[in-house]
């Protein structure tokens, strides 16, 4: 077959027959995505952009292959990549990759996002975007990493960071990384800064600046870093300020009933707490009746310009603490609010021997 590279359609058909040749070039984008029998492709095979996606009887990429764009999402039988593969742009969403090889070059971005056996990346990965959203398994990020844009979210494992580093202009998403206490003392500015859900960091570095905004809910910041003051600061995307941020005590039912914007009225009640604002505002007792723990109480607060607060007020029968829940503005009973905090949409299929 002559070396000039041939339509992306024909190539196809002859690697899905079978019938193609080592060294096959490909002018244009060769789609073999859903090709769920698809198990091996030609040695040396050349094409600007390939996408693989949900081949899953793909265990290895050929020898040679040499493409600039490359989508290798949903194969999951593909134990990992050839040493020295190169490209600009690689994605290998959703794999059952565990980790990479040590020379892997990647110029543009790399997507790893729900690669959940993700264990280890190659020291010193230099890549313009890293995405490893939810690859759950991934404890350490490695040594000299050096990236613009990094999305760890929802990294449930990842629990310290590598000595050495660079992440700079870019953004930092580590969105719902639960065991992460802090972050790394070599981060130098960067745009957008989001670490909701981090619920246990407790402090940024000194010395960390942030351009545009830094989203902070549900974490431990207590304050700011000398560094970051004057920062646009976000609640769930809702911008807020300092004392809605670290001060959450001194907000009031008040406040909270006379804020017009509904988004940042519904964080003002997140941060306050609706066991302070039920104590402050008046409210309506719906219902009561007993449980283990004793009297339980269903209450009402209307909220303007949009649905009541409805809480159910119960006591702990171990430490006789009162935890206030939100539930459905349609609730009607403490019972049908128990069924539903239980998961039950019908209260009448709610019957526990010892409500607890």
């Amino acid at each position: 077959m002559s070396d000039e590279a041939i339509p992306a359609t024909r190539a196809a058909e002859l690697i899905i027959s079978g019938r193609a040749p080592a060294g096959l070039r490909v002018r244009g984008h060769l789609d073999l995505s859903g090709r769920e029998s698809l198990a091996t492709l030609p040695a040396g095979l050349a094409a600007s952009s390939l996408d693989l996606s949900g081949c899953t009887a793909l265990r290895a990429l050929p020898a040679g292959l040499r493409v600039r764009r490359l989508a290798l999402n949903g194969c999951t039988t593909l134990p990992g990549l050839p040493a020295g593969f190169t490209c600009y742009e690689l994605e290998m969403r959703e794999t059952a990759v565990r980790s990479l090889p040590a020379d892997l070059r990647v110029e543009y971005r790399l997507d790893l996002s729900g690669s959940r056996r993700l264990q280890a990346l190659p020291a010193g990965l230099k890549v313009g975007s890293l995405i490893l959203r939810d690859c759950t398994a991934l404890a350490v990020l490695p040594e000299g990493l050096d990236v613009y844009f990094l999305d760890i979210s929802g990294c449930t494992s990842l629990a310290d960071w590598p000595e050495t580093g660079s992440l700079k202009i870019g953004r930092l998403s580590a969105r719902g990384c639960t065991r992460l206490r802090t972050l790394p003392a070599w981060l130098g500015t960067l745009s957008q800064l989001d670490v909701r859900h981090c619920i246990n960091l407790r402090e940024l570095p000194e010395g960390l600046r942030v351009t545009s905004w830094l989203d902070l809910a549900n974490t431990q910041l207590q304050s700011l870093p000398a560094s970051m003051q004057g920062v646009q600061l976000l609640w769930q995307g809702v911008p807020i300020n300092e004392r809605i941020a670290f001060q959450p005590e001194a907000i009031t039912a008040q406040e909270v009933l006379q804020e017009d914007n509904l988004e940042l009225r519904r964080v003002l009640l997140a941060r306050m707490g609706y066991e302070s604002f039920v104590q402050q505002a008046g409210v309506q007792i719906l219902d009561r009746d007993y449980d283990a723990g004793g009297e339980r109480r269903l209450l009402r607060a209307p909220l303007p310009n949009e649905e009541d607060l409805v809480c159910v007020a119960v006591l702990c029968p171990s430490t006789g603490r009162q935890y206030i829940i939100r539930v459905p503005p349609t609730t009607k009973s403490c019972h049908q609010a128990a069924a539903w905090i239980a998961g039950f949409d019908n209260p009448n299929n709610y019957r526990p021997i010892l409500e607890t």
